[in-house]
């Protein structure tokens, strides 16, 4: 596209517990606003109707904030992309209304997007300080929902390849933190105070999984009994040792997903790996995977931050590639909250 013939996409994020709207021009972020619930702290958890709720009174601002940052008006936009699915229904069903809403009063194309091609797709986000990987590559998506690796042959062939049959990393990270009284979101804090303790101190069993599929419950319950029998011979134990368990409970998580990439280039003979997705942005997993490139030769793709967890530019660089496809939804669209990867 040249610079005379722009492209505005507004892209619309609303699956979880961040209310999010960009506006992106020829793929490059001219805004990215997210707008978190504080309100699930307390709960040690997302609550799906509060959820819901705090979508329905940070959209309209949001989008505005959006639009006003990018310095165009409404009526500049050529299409409207939004969050699908997979999600929470009622806060899918927030972004999905006032997307359709819009892309009605503006009598412009809506675009459904699928959330994790938005986390795998964020690569392509034109953007000077992170590089587009070839295809094809092998992305590890990984979340709080999700943890799965993709073989990405173009922008909407995708196959999963290994997936975790039942827990997401993100969640044995936020079991973790709940477990050792840390507050929510924990896992952040957990990588936080594993920067300052011995990845070795204590060890946990890793699970033996067949091909290239993950399991984290069984590791949950190890880290729980682990916990419950040091405390009652040594009350203190978790304050004594917070930043080992931290360390050694990393460690783990990052080596069984290490393991399992290793594993997938070895069968598809790809070696160009990227990360996405929330737990992503996780420094010890981002400097395991740069350390790949000296170790093994790989070349690796890490997104910028703001790009890792829920966010509307992600949503918006799929809605400006789809739009260029002309591929465009039917206002009878529905979000759903349960979407594999390969579905659009």
């Amino acid at each position: 596209m040249t610079k005379n013939n722009p492209i505005y996409i507004l892209g619309i994020e609303s699956s979880c517990d961040d209310t999010s709207a960009a506006v992106l021009c020829n793929g490059k972020v001219l805004s990215n606003v997210v707008a978190n619930q504080e309100i699930h702290t307390k709960y040690g958890g997302v609550v799906p109707e509060l959820a819901s709720r705090a979508h329905q009174q940070n959209i309209v601002p949001v989008i505005q904030q959006a639009i006003q940052q990018a310095n165009i008006d409404k009526k500049d936009l050529h299409a409207i992309a939004f969050t699908r699915g997979p999600g929470l229904m009622g806060s899918l069903l927030v972004g999905t209304s006032f997307a359709k809403s819009l892309s009605m009063a503006l009598n412009i194309p809506l675009i459904a997007v699928n959330h994790m091609q938005g986390h795998v797709l964020a690569h392509f986000i034109d953007d000077e300080t992170q590089q587009k990987p070839p295809f094809p590559f092998l992305c590890l998506t990984i979340s709080g929902g999700h943890t799965q690796i993709v073989k990405i042959t173009n922008y909407f062939t995708m196959e999963v390849i290994g997936e975790t049959t039942d827990d997401a990393v993100g969640e044995a990270y936020d079991k973790t933190a709940k477990i050792l009284g840390l507050s929510y979101p924990g896992g952040p804090l957990v990588d936080k105070y594993a920067q300052l303790g011995n990845p070795k101190a204590f060890k946990f069993t890793k699970p033996k999984m067949d091909g290239l599929n993950f399991s984290f419950s069984g590791l949950k319950t190890a880290i729980l009994y682990f916990i419950q029998k040091n405390v009652k011979e040594n009350p203190n134990f978790i304050e004594e040792n917070l930043h080992d368990i931290c360390a050694s409970v990393q460690y783990t998580i990052v080596t069984i997903l290490f393991d399992k990439i290793k594993k997938a280039v070895k069968q598809t003979g790809i070696t160009h790996i990227a990360i996405a997705g929330g737990v992503s942005a996780n420094s010890e997993i981002r400097k395991t995977l740069k350390a790949t490139e000296e170790k093994y030769g790989w070349t690796t793709y890490i997104p910028k931050f703001q790009y890792t967890t829920d966010n509307a530019a992600m949503i918006a660089i799929v809605g400006h590639l789809k739009y260029l496809e002309k591929d465009f939804s039917e206002t009878t669209t529905v979000a759903t909250a349960r979407l594999k990867v390969q579905e659009g």
